[in-house]
């Protein structure tokens, strides 16, 4: 005999998935209000793509986190003018505009992205004005940003030959994907970052610090679900969040023949004062 839960299950599946769209459609409405406010009160900055399209790369102030970045590339990594840059996870153009300030002709950057739209809002207002940015989109699977994703994220390869770059950025990337995808992409890495190459990387890594902080309470986020060499936010989307521990993070670097550069800097995210950025920052140099 079938429960009468059993029974609901699709049911109860549909009402879940009618929510998740209520919600999606409610804040999509709430960011073109938000922009058609800025518009009526002359505060719409022509350069930056509009709320409604990049509410995907998260919050905080768009232009802010872009020079913040900017600011680390320069600072932690090395970034030079004639650098050839790849970012994976380009999003809608936060680092690419203000590296378009930065690098000469005889630099490049090279965008990857996984939400489409982020790629056409950069070919029309970047690369129409600068060539040598270049954005392409990957469709790859990810239950959090692009669910109908034609391929798998732990088989993508790079669309790039060796030693293509001298310089990669990934922010808030490995933070969204499970420990076989990130072997993978630290694999990718190695394959296309140039002997010499940089890479700035940011994480949510579990050390004795970052444990002891959530156990307090004083952590704005929490990883209480084990998944594989990895822990989760929530189990039910586990790409929502992910952290890994500290030497787990460190030792894939290492074993794919990249150097750390020490110290690592870690973010506010876990309830640590005088960080550089909410998120934890690893730069690693390819030998």
């Amino acid at each position: 005999m079938i429960s009468p839960l059993i029974r609901r299950l699709p049911d109860i599946a549909r009402e879940v998935a009618s929510e998740y769209q209520l919600h999606r459609h409610a804040r999509y409405a709430a960011l073109a209000i938000s922009d058609v406010a800025d518009r009526v009160r002359g505060r719409r900055d022509p350069g930056i793509p509009p709320r409604r399209s990049r509410d995907f790369v998260g919050g905080g102030d768009f232009r802010a986190t872009g020079q913040e970045f900017l600011g680390h590339l320069r600072t932690l990594a090395d970034l030079q003018p004639t650098d050839r840059v790849l970012e994976v996870g380009s999003g809608i153009g936060r680092i690419a505009l203000p590296l378009t300030e930065v690098l000469s002709d005889r630099g490049s950057y090279n965008g990857l992205e996984i939400v489409k739209r982020g790629v056409r809002w950069c070919e029309a207002n970047i690369s129409a004005t600068h060539p040598n940015f270049r954005f392409d989109h990957a469709d790859i699977a990810n239950g959090t940003y692009n669910r109908r994703g034609r391929t798998p994220a732990d088989t993508y390869r790079f669309p790039f030959p060796r030693d293509s770059f001298d310089l990669a950025v990934l922010t808030s990337v490995f933070t969204h994907l499970l420990s076989p995808t990130v072997e993978h992409y630290v694999a990718e890495l190695q394959r296309v970052v140039a002997p010499g190459g940089r890479i700035l990387a940011t994480f949510y890594l579990l050390d004795g610090e970052s444990e002891r902080l959530m156990q307090e309470g004083r952590a704005e986020i929490s990883f209480p679900y084990e998944r594989g060499d990895a822990r989760v936010m929530d189990e039910h989307a586990p790409e929502n969040a992910v952290a890994f521990p500290e030497r787990y993070s460190l030792d894939l670097f290492e074993r794919h023949g990249f150097r750390v550069r020490q110290p690592i800097h870690y973010g506010s995210w876990s309830g640590r004062t005088g960080t550089l950025s909410h998120q934890d920052i690893i730069v690693v140099r390819r030998d």
